[in-house]
């Protein structure tokens, strides 16, 4: 167990690393996300783990294999291995836990850096060049983006 969090800023959003997969057995990560308003990664597919989100604050939209779905406060969205999946924050802010055992957590490691505050990092959208470097480092973690963010 540990006493601190890794903070990071990942895309447009601040992730705190609670269970990092180093600390036990099974490889589990518990990761909570704080995004703004519209924050949504491109439409993707993990090969080697399922994704469960546990809702703590804000309204979001949810697709899986083309279903559509919102989740508010004590919801819980799971996004089984190999499914075609994504989200959409709709409400002023969200904030939820990921909970994954596969490559995820080593690629938004490899994809984030250091918070240098609390704060979300400036709302930008990505340049051309920052989706290229994440779909390759998204690639060499078994998650391929397949589409636009939900809209």
């Amino acid at each position: 167990m540990t006493a601190n969090a890794d903070s990071l800023w990942f895309m447009n959003a601040h992730l705190l690393i609670h269970l990092k997969q180093s600390d036990n057995a099974e490889r589990m990560s518990i990761i909570e996300h704080r995004m703004a308003k519209d924050f949504g990664p491109p439409l993707h597919v993990h090969h080697q783990e399922s994704e469960t989100f546990f809702i703590l604050e804000g309204r979001f939209r949810f697709q899986c294999e083309g279903q559509v779905t919102e989740a508010v406060k004590g919801d819980t969205i799971h996004m089984p291995k190999g499914s075609v999946h994504t989200f959409r924050v709709l409400s002023d802010h969200g904030r939820f836990l990921t909970i994954t055992n596969g490559p995820f957590e080593d690629m938004v490691r490899a994809a984030a850096q250091p918070a240098e505050t609390d704060e979300l990092p400036e709302q930008l959208p990505p340049t051309p060049e920052q989706q290229q470097a994440l779909a390759q480092i998204c690639g060499a973690h078994a998650i391929d983006l397949v589409g636009p963010p939900i809209a």
